[in-house]
């Protein structure tokens, strides 16, 4: 069965990358939670999807130029009604709430545009300290950063996120030596490519997705799981999608 995947917890309804966002998809019975990962300027790992805060808080300026304290007293409500004065939370704070929920939990480091040196040892060193490696996923879109991972001994699974048209990405997949591809949702070319990727032995997690067609059409191809900003509603056409078989 396809798992739903909260992307940046249940966002369409909180503040994404949040600890209510996480809290709510947790409630509302996500499989999984993907958050992103970012380093402050004085080495605090953090979450938050882009490199600089404009977009989602009351600040201006990127992630790296901030300490810790100052990124924190950020409003990071981006506007949604009955949150504000919610705080950027670190991962320390994330892996907090989220590790007794037993869910899935894919960590995306966001090192593409900022190599952010140390960000793979931190992550791992929080993982193994909570005993996590095989409930988790690192992801990122720097493949240099998977061999780092890779290099550094990471037990957990890695996954390989792109943007640009792969043909067979299950064998570039195969050269990274990772076990999951994530690639956009428009990418995924139907069950036989899905299943080209399980017999190469990758999980496939596209995203994003999140109209009832769209989920619908990943169910029937048999993806692993789909990242979802709509956790609730993925998780009611998984069960109309059942039914229906």
């Amino acid at each position: 069965m396809t798992e739903i995947w909260a992307h940046r917890g249940a966002r369409r309804e909180a503040p994404e990358n949040t600890l209510p966002a996480f809290e709510l998809a947790v409630t509302q019975g996500a499989d999984g939670v993907e958050f992103d990962v970012q380093l402050t300027a004085d080495g605090a790992v953090v979450i938050i999807h882009d490199e600089a805060v404009d977009r989602s808080t009351n600040g201006s300026g990127p992630v790296v130029g901030f300490t810790l304290d100052k990124l924190q007293r950020l409003d990071a409500s981006a506007g949604v009604a009955g949150y504000a004065g919610v705080r950027i939370p670190t991962l320390a704070d994330t892996l907090e709430l989220l590790v007794p929920s037993g869910l899935r939990l894919n960590i995306e480091l966001k090192n593409s545009e900022e190599d952010y040196p140390g960000l793979e040892e931190q992550v791992l060193a929080a993982v193994a300290a909570h005993g996590i490696a095989d409930r988790v996923v690192l992801s990122t879109f720097n493949h240099y950063s998977l061999k780092r991972l890779q290099a550094l001994g990471a037990t957990s699974q890695l996954g390989m996120l792109y943007t640009d048209p792969l043909y067979k990405p299950w064998r570039y997949a195969a050269k990274l030596g990772v076990g999951a591809i994530h690639p956009p949702a428009r990418f995924v070319l139907g069950a036989g490519w899905v299943r080209r990727a399980h017999e190469a032995g990758l999980a496939v997690r596209p995203w994003v997705v999140n109209s009832d067609r769209g989920l619908a059409r990943m169910f029937h191809w048999g993806v692993d799981a789909v990242f979802t900003d709509v956790p609730a509603a993925a998780l009611t056409a998984r069960e109309n999608h059942s039914a229906g078989d």
